[in-house]
């Protein structure tokens, strides 16, 4: 009969926070393995040792390689799994005897821990347990005094050894978040902590309940002095304090995209959360997730210079500021609005970010398939801002040109004939058989995409959430073999 695996979580290093569960197993086990590296020391060992007996068998698991370099013909990643398979064999060779082995692990077993190998090598085989143990995670909560997430809070644990600019896109995105496997990446953590803008909330936990115990501002640390056995912690931000005052405050004019958080990008996500202040039409306020100590200021759709002034006024008595704009907010919309008002003298020396954002078009040519996938133009079909006449010259321009066309703001309850005059004028230029992509509020709850011939175009279906993708001469509407009709405009002319 075969013996029992237990993974067995220690905790973060004060022995007194061990589990009775854990003390239990280890009292019981027949075999006590742990990790260590060739010098012969295991931390695990140390937190378990006043539990281990004399006549427990004791299997030590060295690492053939830790942070020197290994002469293995399959480098780093070959010498690990060797050592994993010799040492999965060794515990099945104890396990088939009859012997119970309790593999002891910092923290958690199967948090970032090295009993996870060896569950996954040996859980389908025999019968095994897990013990859970306090993470390191908790254990830096708990020495710094602060809540680690709170309420809708999101926390986004990270290992350092990841690249630098995925670490900063991460921590540009997240509310709270936990670097760990610090050590040698130390100077690559701190650096996307200062990219993403969030150094000044970052906090430091050396050996959380062990011996040379350290906390202190991420900032501060000497990266020389950083052990493997830290973390950097940016903690619960819903009372952090604000700057209520700062010299010169700034602008960030962000892309939410066409709908809801789904079309964030890590970088906006960033911004809106740095932000004291969010500033955009009401519509596109509620898609950004409210924030303790932020202050939303919205208005109406029609306010576009007004608003633009409004922020920009906010960022000059010290505030961040963020303007948030549906799709991006360089095409038609918020940027230009912000940026003309930014140039006048008053408000020269206020520093004014863009950052973009999922286009509509974008956003629903991928629901129809590839219509954009050559040359194309992007027309408003609003005549308020620009006669009809500039709309219907570039109309004939375009579609001369045999260019596939991206047609924003087609028509609304007071524009209603818009549509209808731009597809006669298409149609001097296009074969009636032309497809057209009709979508309406990609990405929402009302999303609904068509694919249309031009000559069937009804603007009686359009309205100003809808975006119309007209093909070029080349542009192919296919259904395939599942029934679904896809649109794709190939990169490549005939001629070519």
């Amino acid at each position: 009969m075969s013996g029992k695996l237990y993974g067995v979580g220690l905790g973060p290093g004060d022995p007194s926070l061990m589990t009775v569960r854990a003390v239990e197993v280890i009292a019981e086990a027949d075999v006590i393995a742990y990790h260590s590296a060739r010098h012969g020391r295991s931390i695990a060992r140390s937190i378990a040792a006043r539990h281990i007996r004399a006549d427990h068998i004791e299997e030590r698991l060295v690492y053939p390689v830790t942070t020197e370099t290994t002469d293995h013909p399959g480098g780093y990643k070959g010498a690990i799994e060797e050592f994993y398979a010799e040492a999965s064999a060794r515990l099945a060779e104890h396990l088939d005897a009859g012997r119970t082995v309790a593999v002891l692990a910092e923290g958690d077993p199967l948090f970032y821990g090295s009993y996870m190998h060896m569950h996954k090598r040996l859980a389908d085989r025999y019968d095994t347990e897990v013990i859970p143990g306090v993470t390191s995670v908790s254990a830096a909560a708990a020495r710094l005094g602060t809540p680690l997430v709170e309420g809708e809070e999101v926390l986004t644990i990270l290992p350092g050894t990841l690249p630098e600019e995925e670490l900063t896109a991460r921590l540009a995105a997240t509310d709270v978040a936990v670097v760990m496997k610090l050590g040698r990446t130390f100077t690559k953590v701190r650096g996307a902590f200062e990219s993403s803008g969030r150094l000044g909330e970052a906090r430091y936990v050396e050996r959380a309940t062990m011996a040379g115990e350290r906390v202190g501002e991420l900032a501060d640390v000497d990266p020389e002095s950083v052990p493997y056995f830290s973390v950097a912690v940016l903690p619960s931000q819903v009372d952090a304090e604000r700057p209520e005052a700062r010299e010169r405050g700034e602008v960030v004019v962000v892309g939410t995209g066409p709908a809801g958080p789904l079309w964030l990008t890590p970088e906006t996500r960033g911004a809106l959360a740095a932000a004291d202040d969010l500033v955009g039409y009401t519509t596109y306020l509620d898609r950004v997730p409210s924030r303790p100590g932020q202050e939303r200021h919205g208005s109406d759709n029609r306010v576009e210079s007004e608003r633009a002034e409004f922020a920009l006024d906010l960022a000059r008595r010290g505030r961040r500021v963020a303007v948030v704009s549906g799709g991006d907010p360089g095409v038609f919309a918020m940027a230009t609005a912000v940026l003309e008002v930014a140039s006048q003298k008053e408000y020269a020396d206020i520093p004014v970010r863009v950052l973009p954002g999922v286009t509509a078009a974008n956003a629903a040519a991928a629901r129809a398939g590839a219509p954009l996938g050559h040359d194309y133009a992007t027309l408003s079909l609003s005549d308020r801002l620009k006669p009809w006449e500039v709309i219907a010259e570039r109309l004939r321009a375009a579609a001369s040109a045999d260019l596939v066309l991206a047609l924003y703001n087609p028509g609304s309850r007071s524009r209603t004939w818009q549509v209808g005059k731009a597809r006669e004028l298409l149609l001097e230029h296009r074969s009636p058989d032309t497809p057209v992509v009709v979508a309406r509020d990609v990405g929402g709850s009302g999303e609904r995409v068509r694919i249309v011939r031009l000559a069937d175009l009804d603007p009686a279906q359009v309205d100003m959430r809808t975006i119309l993708l007209v093909g070029s001469s080349q542009t192919q509407a296919v259904r395939r073999g599942d029934g679904e009709e896809i649109v794709w405009t190939p990169r490549r002319y005939p001629e070519a």
